[in-house]
């Protein structure tokens, strides 16, 4: 019986902690840390031979945003290519970025990285070269917990995130649930892996 108990004791520990990291990953989703920063950093997401998808066009609007109301002169695009794709998520942010307005000089960019943690480690090797210390972070209100961790831990400071808007992607809840799922699985297999 005693075992039992034991054993119950640390099934709860066990679920009480991705229980906690999705209750951290839903309150950052619901803040937006508006704040000036060395670079806004806007992560990648699927593009179709050069044009943004839906999401990616809700980042980048908001970086846009960010850099249009002085939070910082730097913009870094971020995101590799799948095979057979004839662009980068970079290369397709960056000219959607310099259409609208931005000066492709004011632009930072790294066409490496198919995940968030491969696409932070580009960044940071780019924030080397440019004296970047400070990151405005920009992705999806999900995102936010997990790509700040991740920023922490490779040495930026201070670091914030500045979420785009689910209102314009018509987001059911179930999808919103099963982004934060994942999200939490992601996060806790990166603490867990730190790599």
């Amino acid at each position: 019986m005693r075992v039992l108990r034991w054993l119950l004791v640390i099934v709860l520990i066990l679920a009480a902690y991705p229980a906690w990291l999705a209750f951290s990953i839903w309150r950052q989703s619901h803040h937006d840390e508006l704040h000036p920063a060395d670079a806004i950093v806007v992560l990648g997401a699927a593009q179709y031979n050069g044009i943004p998808s839906p999401v990616f066009k809700a980042r980048l609007n908001h970086a846009e945003f960010l850099y249009n109301n002085g939070f910082s002169q730097t913009v870094i695009v971020t995101g590799g290519k799948e095979p057979g794709d004839r662009f980068t998520e970079a290369q397709s942010a960056r000219k959607y970025l310099v259409d609208h307005g931005i000066p492709n000089d004011r632009i930072l960019g790294q066409n490496v990285g198919r995940n968030t943690l491969e696409s932070l480690k580009s960044v940071h090797d780019v924030a080397v070269k440019h004296d970047i210390h400070s990151v405005l972070l920009v992705s999806d209100p999900l995102h936010g917990e997990r790509i700040k961790t991740i920023a922490s831990d490779l040495g930026f400071h201070p670091v914030y995130a500045s979420p785009d808007s689910y209102v314009d992607l018509n987001r059911s809840r179930t999808t919103k649930a099963g982004e934060l799922l994942h999200e939490t699985a992601s996060l806790l297999l990166y603490k867990l892996l730190k790599r």
